[in-house]
């Protein structure tokens, strides 16, 4: 018989202000031990250097995670021209370098070329797998191999700053799974100039900001408290994306049972659009709007409004 974990059975966002040092995992693990939770994940990878907005699920908030993680994302950082490194960032050996410099005027005559739908080349030290191995696990082992280019929607990619000739802050909207590291190396390439990340924020994801985020040390001094509760958030906030379907008691009850449900209707939702219900308030599911009724593919277990 399997061990039933301990802990509370709380469920929410919490968004923290990741320092740099930790890895997101690392990130994670101290939230639910700090929140004496029963479960926890988080929604988008930062790297251990990066810093900024990791959204971290909490018991039925998990459920929601896919609506995060697919959501856009904004990051401002710093590259270094002239300078190569074998993890496309600070924290690697430099590789290559060159006595070039580009003009701001050719930065962003070249940011045009990495907006819209692209195809980007993950670094080699990355979570990419490779026939079942971690990426970062071959290349450290000196491994020779290949790392498929796969699509990646960048909304928007600005100069934002220019500090000295060899760096650079650039802004970045982007959508699931996008590389800033393998966009300052691209970038690099182009220019003719070579180039790593040396600083990356993530300022939001999705509906949550950086701004007012839960930081590092607030974490450890409030940890297993009562007063660390107020930085819980609510399960739906991950959801703003998707319409709200109230439902009624009968409707509810059979959501909860992983049955189609009757909603009230909404003039801005069609036949087969994703939505989510909620009854007196509280989420009882998401799932696909179909004639009247919502049918569910994630169920929420959560305690009525009181």
């Amino acid at each position: 018989m399997a061990r039933r974990r301990k802990g509370r059975d709380i469920s929410g966002w919490v968004i923290v202000d990741k320092p740099a040092g930790p890895t997101s995992t690392a990130v994670v693990n101290k939230v639910r031990w700090a929140f004496d939770a029963k479960k926890a994940g988080h929604a988008g990878t930062l790297d251990p250097a990066a810093t900024g907005v990791l959204a971290v699920a909490l018991g039925e908030a998990t459920k929601t995670v896919p609506y995060v993680t697919d959501a856009l994302k904004a990051y401002r950082f710093t590259i270094r021209f002239g300078q190569a490194t074998n993890t496309d960032d600070a924290e690697g050996e430099v590789i290559a370098t060159s006595d070039t410099r580009p003009s701001d005027a050719e930065i962003e005559a070249a940011l045009p070329g990495f907006v819209g739908d692209i195809m980007q080349v993950p670094p080699k030290y990355s979570a990419v797998k490779i026939d079942g191995e971690r990426a970062y696990a071959l290349a450290r082992d000196d491994e020779e191999f290949e790392i498929a280019a796969r699509p990646l929607y960048v909304d928007s990619l600005a100069l934002v700053a220019r500090p000295d000739a060899d760096h650079a802050e650039l802004e970045m909207v982007c959508g699931k799974g996008g590389y800033v590291r393998s966009i300052a190396r691209d970038l690099g390439a182009t220019l003719g100039c070579h180039a790593h990340v040396t600083t990356l924020r993530r300022t939001w994801s999705g509906a949550f900001e950086a701004e007012g985020a839960l930081d590092w040390e607030t974490l450890e001094a409030q940890a297993r408290t009562p007063e660390l509760d107020q930085w819980l958030r609510p399960l739906e906030e991950a959801l703003v994306d998707l319409p709200r379907l109230p439902c009624t008691p009968e409707g509810a009850t059979r959501l909860r049972n992983g049955n189609p449900g009757m909603v009230m209707s909404a003039p801005d939702v069609e036949y087969g659009d994703t939505a989510w219900a909620s009854y007196q308030g509280v989420p009882v599911a998401i799932g696909i709007y179909r004639s009247g009724e919502l049918h569910p593919d994630r169920v929420f277990n959560l305690p009525p409004a009181t």
